[in-house]
């Protein structure tokens, strides 16, 4: 037996194989992205009008640059602000979208994507009864009561818990920039 039978027609034959699955995940992602894409956006969207059920739309506010801050939306009717933000957990990146009222307090929170340890620190990303801690809450640096703040972090949880405050706390520092 030659040498192309025991060792290239192999290599060959594993290189197409390669080379036709790459093709065709390729060409899958590029029919997918465009309706992931709009799939994502009109989650947001929704989470927006769920959290500011007010506002009859939004409008995004591009001249506000605050570190861990990917979007400001102001309520077209001037029913206040979505703002979203993220900081590191204990599992990974959480985001946050934080709702706040015309009078510069946050009216609520929801944690729309998160990594955090099921049943620990999932209780604080996953648990709106922990999310109303901050509802009233004055857009100012919030931090947990372990560092000497005022939201009551979750037992057992506190790096959660740390995450969220930071998170909203970037979300505040933004609220205040387009608020001054």
């Amino acid at each position: 037996m030659s040498n192309w039978n025991k060792v290239f027609k192999p290599i060959v034959v594993l290189c197409v194989i390669c080379i036709v699955i790459t093709g065709a995940l390729a060409a899958t992602n590029s029919a997918t992205a465009p309706i992931i894409l709009a799939a994502k956006l009109e989650a947001e969207r929704l989470a927006r009008m769920e959290l500011l059920p007010e506002a009859d739309d939004f409008t995004r506010v591009d001249s506000v640059s605050v570190d861990n801050v990917s979007d400001v939306y102001a309520a077209n009717n001037g029913t206040g602000y979505v703002i979203t933000s993220t900081a590191k957990g204990y599992g990974g990146t959480m985001t946050v979208m934080v709702a706040y009222s015309p009078d510069g307090t946050i009216k609520q929170i929801k944690v729309t994507e998160q990594a955090e340890t099921q049943g620990i620190g999932s209780k604080v990303a996953g648990t709106p009864s922990y999310w109303e801690r901050y509802q009233g809450q004055p857009a100012a640096e919030l931090k947990v009561n372990k560092d000497g703040g005022t939201i009551d972090a979750e037992n057992g949880a506190t790096i959660s818990s740390r995450a969220l405050a930071k998170a909203v706390s970037s979300a505040n520092e933004a609220y205040n920039a387009v608020n001054p």
